[in-house]
């Protein structure tokens, strides 16, 4: 069965996520995922003990993509296909979550300035019965970071809501030195990648 029409839902929240697909064509409508509700969080997004960096951003991306196709029967809504994605950073196996304030960004900046750290990007597609899921890593060097260029760069508003505490795309560029892998998808969505599995669903690229 092919989309009724050329649209998807897009179960994210992520402004840089909505601009990477319209940067290939993707037509797509919003299902937002809430944080703050009276029963918690949507998606649970803390990491489990024991869980790789690869194994949590995986379960994470099914969990956002499940919760996200429920809210498309229950709203009863028209049948498209449904894109999740999540994406986490790691840096010797220790996954760094998004820092609510400076100090956390600077601890998790400290931690990547003059290493190599990864980058896992999830991404899961579901049309009626049918389930996708791909997952990319990229690897990211930083150049090492002295203290006043760590603290002014936590002054910005780029580390919060983001993992690792800095946007690629962003003033951080100018500490990263090399990059191995996919620039989108350390922005959070591989587009290669993505582009396959909407392809898989019937959903025609430009």
């Amino acid at each position: 069965m092919r989309p009724i029409d050329q649209k998807i839902y897009l179960a994210s929240k992520s402004p840089r996520r909505r601009e990477l697909l319209r940067q290939i064509g993707v037509e797509f409508e919003l299902l937002m995922l809430r944080e703050n509700t009276a029963r918690g969080p949507d998606v649970n997004e803390d990491p489990l003990p024991g869980e790789t960096p690869q194994t949590y951003v995986e379960r994470v991306t099914r969990s956002k993509l499940q919760f996200s196709t429920q809210v498309m029967v229950w709203r009863k809504l028209p049948p498209r296909p449904v894109l999740a994605a999540d994406t986490t950073v790691a840096i010797g196996g220790v996954i760094l979550g998004k820092p609510a304030n400076a100090e956390q960004a600077a601890v998790m900046l400290r931690q990547l300035a003059g290493r190599t750290h990864q980058v896992f990007t999830s991404v899961a597609l579901q049309f009626d019965e049918s389930y996708w899921q791909t997952t990319q890593c990229s690897e990211v060097t930083f150049t090492p970071m002295s203290d006043e260029e760590i603290q002014a760069y936590c002054q910005l508003q780029e580390p919060y809501d983001k993992a690792g505490g800095y946007a690629v795309q962003g003033q951080a560029a100018r500490f990263i030195s090399v990059i191995n892998g996919s620039y989108s998808g350390i922005m959070g969505l591989p587009l290669h990648e993505t582009a396959q599995l909407l392809r898989k669903a019937g959903v025609r690229l430009p």
